[in-house]
């Protein structure tokens, strides 16, 4: 019998010897039953790996209760107005305090139709079919998001009480408001390169886009409400004695009750693929959210670095923005996220070898959720073991809404930590005041979070 000539199809004989394999080997057959009846994550969750993480560690930072981002891609935002609470709460002497998370949403959303609105107007000779105009006009107003972009926000709009501007049914779920105001972006996008063909002058332009945002104002109202200016703000403390500040400005309250030092914190990456270098300062391309902010900065480090910059930070009783990839070896409901949570290989049979830089280079891995650490736990020879997450969905999963992420799991799905940059040394910081090295938009590092 002659040698078979390749051709890239599949065969009856190859579907043959398939299954005379599956068939020859029992355990496929267990696996098949016990699939066929429970999902794949039941059949494969290591009950070793379940019972022995608890919720107890040697160093914690003060936390209130878990907090509910609802039907909504606002993590990051939830995780950076968390880090704010028990600061609030302490200058008030209150037990808990909650900031509003839909008044920044409000003019995130507004940015960043002008942030999109303006990448049109730079991009207007590019083609309609192009990769930039393509990413660009993919998810303009979606509810992800980075630190800066956090910080972006906090700067221009401050923050106020969560019962100056409490949650809106499109706050909480905002779906319906996003499609409609893309479909409005995506017109508008059109417009402004038909006139670009026409060879209407770009000031003419800019005037249009400044109508164009008057429209999506109008429709951000609608669905969050109007972002208050000012507003009387007094309150009653956990001793039950009666403060009133008067009339405050959204920013005026941020700095009295809050004055987190923003310029104070630096995000640390850890990306190990090819493409990228360590100790090196990075930003990507059309990635933000507010014209004339703070650009995405990113200094890649390696992991040890990121983690004792996290640890020291923790250890001074101050919580930690990190950035995850939060669906990988997790368990919603136990609130744990560990490598071992699951032994799928002995399910399949197969070996799953992907190493960090290969998830990222094929597209299996990226940051999608931001969250809070608020604790670790450190083993006697000074070595992280676990850490504590403040997670903002709610207090079903886990501790009360509390997770618990295991040390190997930080090493393989962590990409990023915002700490202050006393924790980072003297010539890592120095690197910030050079060049960013851009990436491209659709690169792994421009992911943003908004996990729900």
């Amino acid at each position: 019998m002659g040698k078979r000539v390749y051709t890239g199809e599949l065969g009856q004989e190859d579907i043959d010897r398939y299954a005379k394999a599956f068939d020859a080997e029992p355990r496929n057959r267990i696996a098949l039953n016990a699939v066929a009846a429970a999902s794949v994550n039941a059949i494969a969750k290591d009950r070793r790996a379940v019972t022995r993480t608890n919720h107890v560690y040697s160093h914690v930072t003060k936390a209130g209760p878990a907090t509910s981002q609802n039907g909504s891609g606002r993590c990051w935002m939830f995780a950076g107005l968390n880090l704010f609470r028990s600061i609030a709460a302490d200058k008030m002497n209150l037990e808990d305090f909650e900031i509003s998370q839909n008044y920044p949403m409000f003019w995130d959303k507004l940015e960043k139709s002008n942030y999109f609105l303006d990448s049109i107007l730079k991009t207007l000779d590019e083609d309609a079919d192009s990769r930039l105009i393509s990413f660009l006009v993919q998810s303009p107003i979606q509810d992800g998001g980075q630190w800066d972009m956090f910080v972006n926000l906090v700067k221009k709009y401050g923050v106020v009480p969560k019962s100056v501007m409490p949650e809106t049914e499109s706050s909480s779920s905002t779906g319906a408001m996003n499609g409609l105001i893309t479909t409005k972006l995506r017109e508008y996008a059109a417009r402004l390169r038909q006139a670009h063909r026409q060879g209407v002058a770009i000031a003419e332009m800019q005037t249009q886009k400044a109508k164009m945002i008057e429209e999506v104002y109008r429709m951000l109202v609608i669905h969050l409400g109007e972002p208050p200016k000012e507003f009387l703000w007094q309150w009653r403390d956990k001793d039950k004695a009666f403060h009133r500040d008067g009339v405050l400005t959204p920013q005026a309250f941020f700095e009295k009750h809050i004055a987190c030092d923003l310029d104070s914190m630096v995000c640390l990456i850890h990306c190990p693929q090819s493409s990228k270098s360590y100790n090196t300062h990075y930003t990507v391309n059309f990635l933000g959210n507010v014209v004339g902010g703070q650009p995405v900065s990113y200094l890649n480090v390696e992991m040890d670095v990121l983690k004792a910059a996290a640890v020291a930070m923790i250890r001074d009783e101050k919580p930690v923005w990190f950035g995850c990839d939060v669906g990988k070896s997790f368990d919603r409901d136990l609130g744990l996220m560990d490598v071992d949570l699951y032994d799928f290989e002995e399910v399949y049979g197969t070996k799953f070898g992907m190493t960090k830089a290969e998830r990222l280079d094929y597209g299996h891995s990226q940051m999608t959720h931001a969250m809070v650490f608020t604790g670790v736990d450190i083993d006697d020879a000074g070595r992280p073991r676990k850490w504590r997450v403040e997670n903002s969905w709610g207090d079903k999963g886990g501790e009360k809404g509390f997770m618990v992420m295991t040390d190997p799991w930080f090493d393989e799905y962590n990409y990023e930590v915002v700490v202050e940059k006393k924790y980072v040394a003297p010539e890592l910081l120095a690197l910030l005041d050079t060049a960013p090295v851009g990436l491209p938009p659709w690169d792994p590092m421009g992911a943003l979070a908004s996990a729900l």
